[in-house]
């Protein structure tokens, strides 16, 4: 590997001072690519793995300086990729070509519930009550309207539809205003008469 070295960092200071810079200089100037980001390619360019794969194919068909060959593009490639991509980030800055970043704040306000059309509906289930031992699921509470917090012996927590009630939980419940009675009752039936409320003829009223 010393003795690639050499002639590494000569077809290497080729690649990056003429050939690549030419070669995107008539690629892209019929495009219309701003010269900025010409540079930019210019100086990126592509590393890896096919070079290293290319020069193997001249080794496995037994031609004459093969063995060197693959030394020399192993070294090229990896001083491209160390030098080339330490000082990717200062070539980009000094082109100019770094814009910050859209669309990555995600805006948060606080909303009155009424400017949503919506209510909150805040439920300890009593001892007893047959809402214990009811999961999420079969709470069944009507479109609209979302169990979206429990809170259990002092911790919250979102609760999913394996979660199962139990007595002394609390309660919080997002609803559309136009669905709040019917929340309601949903809720008042299931204490009454459990899982099976709606089959039993319990409506909550």
């Amino acid at each position: 590997m010393p003795s690639a070295l050499i002639p590494a960092l000569v077809a290497g200071a080729v690649l990056i001072v003429l050939a690549r810079p030419l070669s995107v200089v008539l690629a892209l100037t019929p495009l219309r690519v701003p010269w900025r980001e010409q540079i930019f390619l210019s100086w990126s360019g592509l590393r890896g793995a096919v070079p290293i794969v290319l020069a193997l194919i001249a080794l496995t068909r037994g031609f004459p300086g093969a063995q060197r060959l693959v030394d020399v593009v192993f070294v090229l490639v990896v001083l491209l990729t160390v030098v080339q991509g330490i000082t990717l980030p200062l070539v980009v800055r000094w082109l100019g070509l770094s814009r910050p970043e859209q669309g990555r704040e995600m805006e948060v306000d606080s909303a009155a519930l009424d400017e949503m059309d919506a209510e909150l509906l805040q439920i300890r289930v009593p001892r007893p009550s047959r809402l214990h031992g009811v999961y999420l699921a079969e709470l069944r509470l009507p479109t609209g309207a979302v169990l979206s917090l429990v809170v259990r012996n002092g911790e919250g927590f979102t609760p999913e539809s394996t979660t199962r009630l139990e007595e002394g939980d609390q309660l919080l419940v997002v609803t559309t205003a136009r669905n709040r009675d019917a929340v309601e009752q949903r809720i008042r039936a299931v204490h009454r008469a459990g899982r099976l409320a709606r089959w039993l003829g319990e409506t909550g009223a």
